[in-house]
């Protein structure tokens, strides 16, 4: 059983959380592309979980954009000021982001545990996108619907079948830099 005082130090954080957020997001409009031509697609992730570490590491990397499908508010504080400078288009469904990244000539991956791909074999194109999926759910469309949406792994040796997605966007952003960034 929760106290009343433990409710109320809850509801004081998300309404502090969510002016927080509404005060980034307003900022984040000022965003400027990070030096480097990938942009990360979260589709559908928690929204206390993972994407302020996501737009953390992704400021740190020079992310071009970060794409948010269905994305609830959260709390920008773990971002540690990344969510102001990275620069986030948000979508109601996956198809707008597909559209847009396509237009711009990007080529899509979705990141996936056994992925048609493996991240350490490939070279990636200059213009890529990496789609992340819902920690719980994975990715909200059907891959069948998206043939030019590539699936991409990262190469596991132990017996855990996934990392945690925060994780695997690291991994695959220190891959394209590793790939791309001296040139």
């Amino acid at each position: 059983m929760v106290s009343r005082q433990e409710r109320k130090a809850r509801q004081s954080y998300r309404r502090n959380a969510l002016r927080r957020y509404e005060k980034d997001r307003l900022r984040n409009r000022l965003a400027e592309p990070g030096c480097h031509d990938f942009v990360l697609v979260l589709d559908h992730l928690k929204a206390g979980f993972n994407i302020p570490k996501i737009f953390r590491s992704a400021e740190a990397f020079g992310a071009h954009a970060i794409h948010l499908i269905g994305a609830e508010p959260f709390d920008p504080a773990p971002a540690k000021g990344a969510f102001r400078k990275v620069p986030a288009r948000f979508h109601a469904r996956f198809a707008d982001s597909h559209a847009e990244l396509r237009e711009a000539g990007y080529t899509l991956f979705r990141l996936e545990a056994g992925g048609a791909e493996r991240l350490d074999a490939i070279e990636l194109p200059r213009r890529s996108a990496f789609i992340l999926g819902n920690e719980g759910l994975g990715i909200t469309f059907e891959p069948a619907r998206y043939p030019d949406v590539r699936g991409l792994a990262i190469p596991l040796f132990g017996q855990t079948e996934s990392l945690n997605v925060s994780i695997a966007a690291s991994i695959v952003m220190y891959e394209y830099v590793r790939q791309w960034g001296g040139r």
